[in-house]
Formats: C-alpha cells, structure tokens, sequence
C-alpha cells in the first residue's frame, strides 16, 4: 500500500506544478499590439490615407517633371483627403506650383517667403546650388524664420553635410520646438540617423538635456 501511495503523491505534485506554471504560459502569450505602419510619419492604416498618398506620389511625379498646372490639381485633390500631414505637405507644393507656372518676369522672387518657395522648388528638382543660393537670401531676409533653417538643414543632409544640417536643424528646434517632433519622422533627415549628435538632438530627454 505505501508504494501504492508514492505516484499518487508524485503526481499530485506534478499536477501541481502544472497548475503553478499555468499562470506564467498566460503570460508569455500576451504581446503589445503592433504599431501602425509608417510613412514619413503618416500612418497607412486607413485606406483612405494609402489612396490619399498613391495621389500625393503621382502629383509628385508630375512636379518633379515640372508639369505643374497638372500636379496643381492632383495635390489639390490630396488637400481634400484624411492625413493632415499629407495635405499640409500638398498645401507647401500647390504654393510652389502656383508660383512656377507665373510668367518669367513675375518669377523673380523679392521677399523671404518668395526666396523660401524657389529654394524648395529647387530641392525638388535636384538642382542643389539653386536651393542654397535661394534658402541663403531667404535665411539673410529673415533670420529668424525657423522653417527657413529647417529647410537648409534637410538641404544639407541631401548634400552629406553633417555638421551643417545639425547647426541648421538646432537653430529650427530653438526657433520653434516643434521642428523636434518634425525632423524624426521627416526621410529628409535619414542621412544623419546614425550619427549620435542628431541622437542626443531629437531626443533630449535620453540624456536629461530637454531643451
């Protein structure tokens, strides 16, 4: 009879410690939940933002080839869809198209703004030194425009100029702290994204430096 109690007790034991790992198994099969995909900092989970982006990639496409009156209607209808980035970002190139399409002598840009329009113009057809000489005059007429030096900062990273786009892209964040939240989602910046002093940029807080 007492060996007839040894498995039952061994048993008892092992079921036992059955149910002491049950609750560690629960555990193991809980994870966070992915998140949303990204673009450029849009999130493509709703439809309606991957449609909104197929037209803001073909009314690029039509900007880059300088066809703007075209690229003017396809952005416009970007304007109308559910990403708020999206649409801001269309809204900055209707400007630029809007301004291409003047006639030569109404080009000749005068103010800050004017300047700051061509030199992104000139970014998005790849004609770097036109870019700098325009975001130049733009940065001397208003020193303290933060988008005027964040635009040179992303020029600068286009260009592989590190030290450049860093000193540009603080003087952004200092103007307006904003530009912080901006620069992590902006692929503009994907040069510098392993360089620790962009780091220690964009995330202060790692380091308990803010500000």
């Amino acid at each position: 009879m007492a060996k007839a109690r040894k498995p039952s007790s061994g048993s008892s034991r092992h079921s036992k410690g059955k149910l002491r790992s049950q609750p560690k198994s629960q555990k193991k099969k809980t994870f966070p939940p992915a998140p949303p995909a990204q673009r450029g900092g849009v999130e493509l989970v709703d439809p309606r933002v991957q449609a909104q982006l197929k037209v803001y990639d073909e009314a690029l496409a039509l900007f880059h080839q300088q066809k703007f009156a075209r690229a003017k209607q396809e952005l416009e209808k970007v304007l109308e869809g559910p990403s708020k980035e999206l649409a801001d970002r269309a809204r900055m190139h209707v400007k630029i198209a809007e301004q291409r399409m003047k006639p030569s002598h109404e080009q000749n840009p005068r103010t800050a703004d004017e300047h700051y329009q061509r030199g992104v113009a000139m970014m998005n057809i790849g004609r770097w030194d036109d870019a700098r000489e325009s975001l130049d005059k733009a940065r001397k007429a208003a020193p303290k425009a933060d988008h005027v030096h964040y635009a040179l900062a992303a020029l600068d990273c286009l260009t592989g100029e590190a030290d450049s786009a860093l000193a540009n892209l603080k003087v952004a964040i200092q103007l307006r702290p904003e530009n912080r939240y901006h620069a992590r989602n902006d692929e503009d910046f994907a040069f510098l994204q392993e360089d620790p002093r962009f780091t220690e940029l964009l995330y202060p807080e790692k380091d308990g430096t803010a500000g």
